[in-house]
Order: C-alpha cells, then sequence, then structure tokens
C-alpha cells in the first residue's frame, strides 16, 4: 500500500489535513461527473502549486498527431485526445486586495475535503490565513446535476475571522486551457465568441480538427449571510476569458457567499448556431431552482442509482469504501442514455490513454451495466460497436485483410483506430474477441436474443473472417497458428500463438458458425438480409470451421498447463515473491527489454481466457493454472486482480480471494501502482463488482438459469448485492450461515444454489 490518508467511512471519501503533495491525487480521487461531463477536483480558486487542470465534455476529443519517429501501412494518424474543456469552475477571491491562494497562506487549519458519494457532492472546507494576515474561513460545495446534465452548481462561502474587510469573489469563465498530455504543446480549442447578457456570461468555443462547438456559461447569486444581495459588478472580457467582479465591506463573522451555476452546451445535442439559447435555457433551470433544490434533486437522483447498484458489506469498512467509490465512479462516467458514448479507462478523472474506448467495456463493464441497469443500457454498449462496424472493416483493409473482415480498434472514440503503439495497434488483436463476447454474454444474461439477428450477427460474422484470415496453417505442427501477436499480457510483444489470442480466436469461429444456423433456422427474413449484405458462403463457413477444429495450442507436459505462447519456458521462471520490493512496480524501475524477457505477467492472460470460457475446463485445470501463473503476475494493470480474485474464490482460496479484492477495490484510494494523479482506473471498477457478485456471490448462468454459489470473506460479517435479471430484480444478502433471497417482479424465479435447484417466491424470500 502506497497512500493511507483517505480516511476510512462507508458513504464518502474524505481527506483531512492540507498537504500539497497530494493535491494531485486528491484532484483524481474527489472527481465528480454526471455522464455527460465531468471534471477532476480542482480548485475554485487560483492555486500557484501544482495541479493537474482536468474538465472533460463527453464524446469531445482531438486528433492529436501521432508523434513517431517511423511509419508503417496502417499505422494511426492521430491519437485521440480527451480534451480539457473550457474552465468554469473558477471563482477567484480577494480580501483587502490580497489573492486568496492556498499554496501561499501563511497557515492552513482544519483541512478538509469529502466527496459525498450517497448523495453526489463534493465539499471543501478550511481556515486559511492570507500573506496580509486577513483570516477566513471558506467552505465550497459543488456538484455536476445528474438529473440536467449540462449543469454544475458551487456555493461558495467565505466566512471573514478578523475585522471587517472588503471580500472580492470573482467568478470567470476560461478557455485558454491546455491539455497536460499534448504531444505538441498545441492548443486545442478556439475561442470563437465571449459575451455578456446582464449577470450571464458566454464562451463559445470549438475544437481544432474535429470542430466540436461548445457553448461554457455561467450565472451567479451573490449571499450575505445566507440573504440574497441584489449585487453591481464590474465585467472584464478579454479574449479567453470573462470574469464578474463583485465586491463587498464585510464585518467579522459574516459570511459572504456566491452560488455557481454553470456548464456546458454542445453541438452533439444542439443546433450550433442555438448554442447561446440553450445555454440561456439551462441557466434558467439553474437559477428557477436554486442551489438548494438542485441539491436535493441531486440526492434523490442518487438514491434512486444507489437502490438498484449498491453492494453493502458489514463488517469491513475498508471493503465497503472501496466497492462503493468504484460503483460511484461507475456511475458518474457512464449513464447509459446516450448510444454515441462509451465508457473511457479514466472517465472523467484524467487525460491518460486517450480515446472513450478499450476492449475494458465487452469485457469488464458490461456484465455491471447489465445487471445494475435496464439491459438497454448494455445493448446501447453493443450498438455503439454495430455503429461502428464499417470503421472496423476499413481498420482491417488497412492492414490487408479483405472480403469484409473485421479488426475493432485498441482505442477509438469515433470507430478509427487512435493508439500509436505499433505493439498494440497491430498485435493486441485478441480485443476483437471480446466485442462478440459481450455480445454472447449478452444474450445469456438478458435472454435477448433478438440482438443477434437485428445487429450482432453482421459484427460476429465480420470478426469471424478476421480470424480465418488472420490465422495461417503450419506445416510443420500440422495446425493452424497464430503469429506475430501482443496478448492481454503487454509484456511480451510480437509472441506466436498466444494462447488466449487463438482461444478466443477459436471460440469466435465456432459461435459464428452456431449463430449463423441458428438465425437461418429462425430469423430467416433477418438472415437473408444478412447473407445479402455479407455475401457470406457456405464455403467460406467451412473454412472457418476448418481454422476452428485445428486451431493449436501450446502445452507443457510437464507442468500440465496450456503455455501463455510458444517458448514461454524458455524464460527464467522465478515467482513475483522472490522480487526485492525496491524493483517494483517493475514497469517503473526496469527498462522495457528487460521486462520483455522476464516471465513477469503484467495481467490476467492464461487466467483471463479460463474465466471467460469457465464452463469448458474443469476446477483441476483451474487450479493447476492458477497455482502456474498466479506466482508470475504482478498485477500492474488495473484489470488484473479482479479475474484473479473471482478464481481464487472459486478455488475457495478466500484469504487470496479477500486480497485482490481489497486490491482492485482500492487500487486507487491506496495507490497501490502509484500513479493515481494521473486519474482513476474506472473500467477496471467494474471488475471490481464482478469480485463481489461473481466471484463471493458466485453468481453464473447455467442452463438459462440465474446460478449462485455464495461464499463470504471471514473479515466479513455480511454483505448483499441486487442484480437485474431479465426485468426480475433479485437481492442476495450473504452471511457466514445463509445467504436469503428476495425477489422483485412479476412471477416467482427459478433459480441454482450450489447447484440445486430453488424456488424464490414474490413475497416467500428464499433462505439457504
Amino acid at each position: 500500500m502506497n497512500q493511507d490518508y483517505i480516511k476510512p467511512d462507508n458513504w464518502s471519501i474524505i481527506e483531512e489535513g492540507f498537504e500539497g503533495g497530494r493535491v494531485k491525487s486528491s484532484e483524481s480521487l474527489f472527481s465528480i461527473g454526471n455522464g455527460a461531463m465531468g471534471q477532476r477536483a480542482n480548485f475554485e480558486e487560483n492555486y500557484s502549486g501544482e495541479t493537474f487542470q482536468g474538465s472533460y465534455i463527453a464524446g469531445v476529443y482531438y486528433p492529436d498527431k501521432t508523434k513517431v519517429g517511423w511509419w508503417k501501412n496502417g499505422y494511426p494518424e492521430y491519437f485521440a485526445k480527451v480534451l480539457n474543456a473550457p474552465n468554469w469552475i473558477g471563482i477567484e477571491v480577494l480580501v483587502n486586495g490580497e489573492i486568496f491562494d492556498l499554496h501561499t497562506c501563511k497557515n492552513i487549519e482544519d483541512f478538509r475535503r469529502e466527496l459525498n458519494m450517497k448523495e453526489g457532492w463534493y465539499q471543501r472546507s478550511f481556515i486559511a490565513t492570507l500573506p496580509n494576515d486577513e483570516k477566513i474561513r471558506i467552505v465550497a460545495t459543488r456538484f455536476l446535476s445528474m438529473e440536467i446534465d449540462e449543469l454544475g452548481a458551487i456555493d461558495y462561502s467565505v466566512e471573514l475571522l478578523t475585522e471587517a474587510a472588503e471580500i472580492t469573489l470573482r467568478p470567470y469563465l476560461d478557455s485558454s486551457i491546455t491539455n497536460t498530455d499534448a504531444n505538441w504543446e498545441e492548443k486545442f480549442w478556439q475561442t470563437l465568441k465571449v459575451k455578456t447578457e446582464g449577470d450571464q456570461a458566454f464562451i463559445t468555443a470549438k475544437t481544432l480538427k474535429t470542430e466540436f462547438h461548445a457553448c461554457t456559461f455561467m450565472q451567479s447569486k451573490v449571499l450575505l449571510n445566507n440573504k440574497e444581495l441584489n449585487a453591481q459588478f464590474e465585467e472584464e472580457i478579454l479574449q479567453d476569458k470573462v470574469t464578474f467582479s463583485y465586491s463587498q465591506k464585510v464585518e467579522k463573522g459574516q459570511t459572504l457567499s456566491l452560488q455557481k451555476f454553470a456548464g456546458y452546451v454542445t453541438d452533439m445535442n444542439h443546433e450550433r448556431n442555438d448554442l447561446v439559447d440553450a445555454a440561456k435555457a439551462v441557466l434558467a433551470k439553474g437559477m428557477d431552482h436554486g442551489f438548494e433544490a438542485l441539491l436535493n434533486m441531486q440526492k434523490e437522483a442518487w438514491a434512486r442509482i444507489w437502490e438498484m447498484a449498491d453492494i453493502s458489506i458489514d463488517g469491513d469498512i475498508k471493503a465497503q469504501q472501496g466497492i462503493r467509490f468504484n460503483i460511484f465512479q461507475l456511475n458518474q462516467t457512464y449513464s447509459g442514455k446516450d448510444e454515441r458514448l462509451n465508457i473511457g479507462p479514466k472517465g472523467f478523472t484524467g487525460e491518460k490513454y486517450g480515446g472513450s474506448t478499450y476492449w475494458d467495456t465487452e469485457a469488464y463493464c458490461i456484465p455491471f451495466y447489465m445487471a445494475t441497469k435496464d439491459q438497454q443500457v448494455a445493448r446501447n454498449l453493443l450498438t455503439y460497436r454495430y455503429n461502428h462496424l464499417e470503421k472496423a472493416i476499413e481498420n482491417a483493409g488497412k492492414l490487408g485483410f479483405k472480403n469484409g473482415a473485421a479488426l475493432y480498434p485498441m482505442v477509438t472514440m469515433n470507430g478509427e483506430e487512435s493508439h500509436n503503439e505499433w505493439e498494440i495497434t497491430f498485435e493486441e488483436i485478441h480485443r476483437n474477441g471480446a466485442i462478440v463476447f459481450a455480445i454472447y454474454n449478452y444474450v445469456r444474461f438478458t435472454g435477448d436474443f433478438d440482438y443477434i439477428p437485428e445487429k450482432g450477427l453482421e459484427v460476429i460474422i465480420a470478426v469471424a473472417r478476421f480470424w480465418q484470415q488472420r490465422a495461417n496453417f503450419s506445416t510443420p505442427k500440422n495446425k493452424y497458428v497464430i503469429l506475430g501477436v501482443t496478448g492481454p499480457n503487454e509484456y511480451e510483444n510480437n509472441v506466436n500463438n498466444n494462447w488466449y489470442t487463438n482461444y478466443i480466436a477459436q471460440w469466435c469461429l465456432e459461435y459464428c458458425v452456431s449463430m449463423v444456423e441458428k438465425v437461418k433456422d429462425g430469423h430467416k427474413e433477418d438472415f437473408d438480409r444478412i447473407a445479402g449484405l455479407t455475401s457470406l458462403t457456405d464455403a467460406e463457413l467451412l473454412a472457418m470451421k476448418e481454422v476452428a477444429d485445428n486451431m493449436y495450442f501450446p502445452f507443457s507436459e510437464e507442468y500440465e498447463v496450456y503455455l501463455q505462447q510458444d517458448n514461454f519456458l524458455d524464460k527464467e521462471i522465478i515467482p513475483v515473491s522472490k522480487l526485492e520490493k525496491s524493483q517494483r512496480p517493475i514497469n517503473q524501475k526496469w527498462s522495457w527489454d528487460r521486462i520483455l524477457r522476464s516471465c513477469y505477467i503484467k495481467q490476467a492472460d492464461v487466467l483471463q481466457g479460463f474465466y471467460f470460457f469457465e464452463d469448458n475446463f474443469s476446477i483441476e485445470e483451474l487450479e493447476k493454472h492458477f497455482k502456474f501463473y498466479e506466482p508470475l503476475t504482478v498485477h500492474e494493470s488495473s484489470l488484473s486482480p479482479c479475474v484473479h480474485s473471482i478464481q481464487a474464490a472459486k478455488l475457495d482460496r478466500m484469504e487470496q480471494a479477500y486480497e485482490f479484492y481489497l486490491r482492485t477495490s482500492r487500487l486507487d484510494l491506496d495507490d497501490y501502482n502509484n500513479e493515481v494523479e494521473e486519474g482513476c482506473h474506472i473500467t477496471s471498477m467494474a471488475g471490481t463488482w464482478m469480485s463481489i457478485v461473481e466471484g463471493f456471490g458466485g453468481m453464473r448462468i447455467v442452463n438459462d438459469q440465474l446460478s449462485f454459489t455464495p461464499r463470504i470473506p471471514e473479515q466479513w460479517n455480511a454483505y448483499s448485492f441486487k442484480v437485474n435479471f431479465r426485468n426480475q430484480i433479485i437481492k442476495v444478502e450473504v452471511t457466514a450461515g445463509k445467504t436469503s433471497f428476495y425477489l422483485e417482479g412479476t412471477d416467482s424465479l427459478d433459480i441454482l444454489v450450489n447447484g440445486k435447484k430453488e424456488t424464490i417466491g414474490l413475497n416467500t424470500p428464499l433462505a439457504v
């Protein structure tokens, strides 16, 4: 564990005491969002210390030109940047002319910040002594409305603790922002117009290249001791900034407050010429409701989310805080309302990785959204990929694939590949399999087979075509092989016959053949349409089957395990436990060359396949593979601990399962990988949810029924969760002695518990 300043609490993230060295970490951890926009927990007032400024609008990006010393065919022309958007939170504070800045204050007392996850608001409070010896108490509360998702609100209050003084509050909008991660130190926004109307201000700006237009807006109320003032103000308009100045003589003990209503409207949702009018409409709603009513709406919105999504843990406050932090961030990042949007690996908490979509969505996030929301949310995530199918076919075409073969991008905003590391862009092709697995997983859980003839089969065929063309026949092996790949374990590049890649390729080919048959039999009209669109032939299906039936898998007779790839045993096999602590994390301490030659695994690779396709392997096989690979895994990917937690629970290695759960749930809170200041690991947070529901709860779909094999870590007294299974809501409560099931639905439900059929009645809970 690398940091422990976050106070344990069931429902809040709390920091006490001010330390400049952890400002950037806290900016990540206390981030807020509402699915349409989000921001790091930057200070509203001026701060001259180290900070990472970040405010983001969902779906708005910039194609930053790829910077490499060489170029190859098919290489992405740009890296999709998540864009730091114009800043609307700013409020400069002056006391008798002295600018307030926590970095230059003489003294800071009682500093506290809280992210209240139950109610969806963020607050800072402290007492500060300025260089001119004026002393003030600040309480600043902020949230992004879940109900009016283009609106945010701030209540910023300054109490004067010394003798009478003039306090000036200067709310502003600023579009002269840059990205921390810009390759070429260029600006990504062009300010088009700065204007004011009365006490409203607007900055219209557009992104360069992509030409997203956004209007950033604000309007404020000023209050003295909670009583609204008819405050006069001065305005200052610059090329990229607009500021209103409100000055007030304040007596000792009085509090001057500014309530600021602000946000973004974009041309993704409004006509470009109507953005200012759209902003005015949002401001009218904000001002009409007022801060308190908006905050109450926010609490109600979050209460509805938690009613379905909460996981409660009794007896382990750090575990409880961890899972709620993960669930909270997932709901802040993606609401499921807009099928054009997806779940970025950093969400709205940072800029690292760029892009809005990785294979993380299909592999880790869909189960969470599928079970805690309406199934339409998961369908929207699948539709997002369906809408990008033509681009995926283009991506494959650039690499020489033909006949409608599709390669989905490693990183994307609009379907084009925008990841610019060759060993991932060209080689980490296993991502294609996750796209198809997600369709299978969705149908298995929701029972909504109609998605396949409607949209899914076209994707399945295009991906299967890619695999059939990407494999080649090896005469010495008398098998099909897949050469020159990078598996999920990115600490090995350009390997041959990565087991996971070969396995998911084989599975995709078999699944394609079976789904074509099923649609042909039961959905003739759709089949004819798809056959016409894809020009699919029987000969092609036979070729797919031939590759699938004869796929090569490296295997060690000595260890009785599938090998991660050819020649894995040529490496020196030294368990992670033998590594000196000073050498960890190896991705920050070792050269890339040394990492590639080592046996160390960044994240679950073979075990990822055993997780996806566990029905195809015995518990004895899982045990052997877990014993072989887990000791070699450094878990330096956020996506790794959750898979290991689920499998350790299945193997009844409960202490290990619990340790992996804590690691995945508190990865950012405790900053295991020494990088939280860059942003939180949003997509892996869905894996944390899975490690409880699928790991400890043992939830699976078996023979089209929900199945549970509940276990409980000895550190817990009880835990509970809910899942929405085919529009019936099941609540599961687990203690050491029994598991209870409750049903909200229209009919009783048959489930499996520890392999035995049981029935949950509508008004009769089931206890096992």
